[in-house]
């Protein structure tokens, strides 16, 4: 006879979940796509717009700002204009603008900002990114709201 010590109770094996999986694999794809496409386009643009020394990061300040006013437009298009196929909104919005939005690079910058001696100019960018992020995406999808509005009229 074993004690309930020495029993050890069987735990069924875990069924594999292929169809998940299946279900998931194209919105992966989409995303890694798209995010490839706007990092891409985001390193272009710090190539050729880079912040010196102690200078304010305006390259990754208007990609953030566009990218956001981006996504407002976005929303907008695929919640009020039309159906959207559900790989659209992973690839632009998760994907290409999730990749060409920078907000890493974004605390990075302020971090080497501090560490070399410019705080000042690191809260300003901290606080207009924010700022203006935020801005752009109401902007964004105020003026997309308007343009559909004028368009049906």
């Amino acid at each position: 006879m074993t004690s309930p010590e020495t029993e050890s109770p069987r735990t069924p094996p875990r069924p594999v979940r292929r169809a998940d999986w299946r279900g998931q694999a194209p919105i992966v794809a989409v995303i890694a796509l798209g995010g490839a496409l706007g990092a891409c386009a985001r390193y272009a643009i710090a190539l050729h717009w880079p912040a010196g020394p102690g200078g304010f990061p305006w390259g990754t300040f208007w990609t953030n700002v566009a990218g956001c006013a981006a996504i407002g437009v976005l929303m907008i298009l695929i919640t009020d204009v039309w159906v959207a196929h559900r790989l659209v909104r992973p690839f632009f919005g998760t994907g290409v603008l999730g990749g060409f939005t920078t907000f890493s690079t974004y605390a990075v910058d302020i971090q080497r900002l501090v560490d070399g001696g410019h705080a000042r100019v690191g809260l300003a960018y901290l606080a207009a990114t924010l700022l203006a992020a935020l801005t752009a995406v109401q902007v964004g999808a105020t003026l997309a709201r308007r343009a559909l509005k004028w368009r049906q009229s």
